[in-house]
């Protein structure tokens, strides 16, 4: 997969796509942030482990508070283009972004869609390079998982032993061996 320039902000690849976020965090913040940051990290879809983010199509996303806490990175990848994650953000209950975003020069709540576009906008560095290792999408990967769990159900079924007899089964059979 190659990376393509396109007329939003960040870089994609396939199917995806990135942006990296710098800001200042307000004199003072830096303790109040970290602590925040434990709290999302703590929340459901937050959680080591947890894989229901509320919004579906990011493939993982970090903040980094940097330079003695003075400044926070906000960097992500997700599915489609950068217009669709801004409404599918702007559409989600937004109170624990805005318990980070409280520490950061400039925010003043995200009320709208043109506020949280107008934001991020205003703190949006594209990445000079950016890669994957995979080129499906959240919604892609996430049926793969299932499929291979019910495939290793059928594989561990003693009833299932004839029918993985069938030579149109080997291309799958060896995979599943790998």
């Amino acid at each position: 997969m190659t990376a393509e320039a396109t007329s939003d902000p960040g870089i994609q690849v396939g199917p995806t796509s990135e942006f990296t976020l710098f800001f200042h965090v307000r004199a003072g913040h830096g303790a109040a942030l970290r602590e925040d940051l434990r709290a999302l990290q703590g929340a459901p879809g937050y959680r080591a482990g947890d894989y229901a983010l509320p919004i579906a199509t990011i493939h993982e996303a970090r903040f980094v508070p940097f330079d003695d806490d003075t400044r926070l990175l906000f960097a992500t990848s997700f599915d489609g283009p950068w217009e669709s994650y801004m409404l599918d953000f702007a559409s989600k209950p937004l109170k624990l972004f805005d318990a980070i975003f409280r520490h950061v020069e400039g925010y003043d709540g995200l009320p709208d869609l043109e506020a949280v576009r107008k934001f991020i906008l205003s703190a949006q560095i594209s990445a000079g390079g950016y890669s994957r290792n995979y080129g499906g999408t959240v919604k892609e990967i996430r049926k793969a998982e299932r499929v291979n769990r019910a495939f290793q159900q059928v594989l561990d079924d003693p009833a299932a032993a004839e029918a993985l007899q069938a030579p149109a089964l080997a291309p799958l059979l060896a995979e599943a061996a790998d």
